[in-house]
């Protein structure tokens, strides 16, 4: 049974930093790339950010570019979002969500598996 639990989440001032994880359990986490994807009330829920399953590739949003770095350590089976620069449209639940495709990330319809969401809350 494949879980993933997400954590990190919390209140953050504009301008600061967070960092998410994203804990997997199940078979094989490094044949997957992972991504994260968020929440704002009263949105649809968007991508942020994917990662390939050795981590040699990434893909972001134009909206978090240069802000967001997503990493993964195969060897604990968890996948990271370390946020900088928050500003308060960041606020949003962000899950995590696996994918057994190579490409087309973006699309949600790509992953399998998801989290049950961890809450940023940035204020201004």
């Amino acid at each position: 049974q494949v879980q993933l639990v997400e954590s990190g989440g919390g209140l953050v001032q504009a301008g600061g930093s967070l960092r998410l994880s994203c804990a997997y359990s199940g078979r094989t986490f490094s044949s997957y790339a992972m991504g994260w994807f968020r929440q704002a009330p009263g949105k649809e829920r968007e991508f942020v950010a994917a990662i390939s399953w050795s981590g040699g590739s990434t893909n972001y949003a134009d909206s978090v570019k240069g802000r967001f770095t997503i990493s993964r350590d195969n060897a604990k089976n968890t996948v990271y979002l370390q946020m900088m620069s928050l500003k308060p449209e960041d606020t949003a639940v962000y899950y995590c969500a696996r994918s057994r495709y190579g490409s087309g990330w973006s699309v949600e319809s790509k992953y399998d598996y998801w989290g049950q969401g961890t809450q940023v809350t940035v204020s201004s």
